[in-house]
């Protein structure tokens, strides 16, 4: 898939601002700046002082209000109902979705399906190498993103399991795993209201950017998150975490709500590429 030449970039570059955001496609990996989590500590409270400066800029020449290159794709693992692979910078993420199944768990009769979402990381997924592990937060969080956007009365006494794996760590995880869970399991062909699009955004001060890297994320002074059906213009999932100026979170609301239209865009758009893919 090509850009969205229907997102043209700002001339205004790193201002606080309102500006336009971008969401861009990509057919390869990007040359784009992968954040360290191992920076030496001496050097943290220098970067939180940058990172509160007007005129700071970020790392990977982005402007505050503009996301990351995607690149994103459907049926990336063949054994599975349904699957999707999603490159945001540096973030790797691919999700497979078995089911609708028999549960493999005795469970009463229920007028509607089950969901389990889990979420693991590779041993190569961040700077510090190690062993791998399963991120229960995340996993709970992703139920709770999905779970309003199912039509699980759809598959009652079923069971529809959703595999998370992050393959490449480079900030904004979660919310590229919800988005890459949601077009999987469309990609599954499993009933739903509307497709799930997330965005966070990372605060520190009086600036506010849109999309953060593990850099950013790990100097912020709060961050907010909206997982967002745009077609029923219904949020699943809010989360809002540190220091926050009550007048800047309506602001940093509206900001997320409109980078999750433009990538649920770009969501239908590779099922609609992905169908025409299978057709032709």
């Amino acid at each position: 898939m090509g850009p969205d030449k229907s997102l043209l970039r700002t001339k205004e570059d790193n201002k606080v601002k309102r500006a336009p955001i971008l969401l861009e496609m990509a057919t390869g990996t990007l040359g784009t700046y992968s954040p360290s989590q191992s920076l030496e500590r001496r050097h943290q409270q220098q970067k939180r002082t940058d990172f509160q400066e007007v005129d700071w800029a970020r790392s990977d020449g982005r402007n505050f209000h503009q996301c990351r290159p995607a690149f994103l794709r459907t049926g990336a693992a063949s054994s599975a109902s349904g699957s999707a692979y999603a490159e945001f910078g540096s973030t790797k993420v691919i999700v497979s979705v078995f089911g609708p199944r028999e549960s493999k768990k005795a469970m009463l009769y229920s007028d509607v399906g089950r969901l389990n979402c889990h979420v693991t990381y590779t041993t190569f997924s961040t700077p510090i190498r190690g062993q791998g592990f399963e991120h229960k937060e995340y996993s709970s969080m992703l139920h709770k993103a999905l779970e309003g956007a199912i039509m699980l009365e759809t598959f009652p006494k079923t069971t529809v399991d959703i595999f998370a794996l992050v393959l490449e760590s480079g900030g904004g995880d979660l919310p590229v795993i919800i988005s890459c869970a949601s077009l999987a399991i469309a990609d599954a062909g499993i009933m739903m209201y509307d497709l799930v699009s997330a965005v966070s955004l990372s605060c520190f001060g009086k600036n506010m950017v849109i999309d953060p890297t593990s850099e950013e994320e790990a100097c912020q002074d709060g961050s907010l998150m909206i997982t967002y059906m745009p077609s029923r213009n219904e949020v699943t999932q809010f989360t809002l975490t540190g220091e926050w100026p009550t007048a800047r979170i309506n602001e940093a609301m509206e900001l997320c709500l409109d980078a999750c239209s433009k990538l649920a865009d770009i969501l239908r758009s590779c099922l609609k590429d992905n169908a025409s893919e299978l057709t032709a």
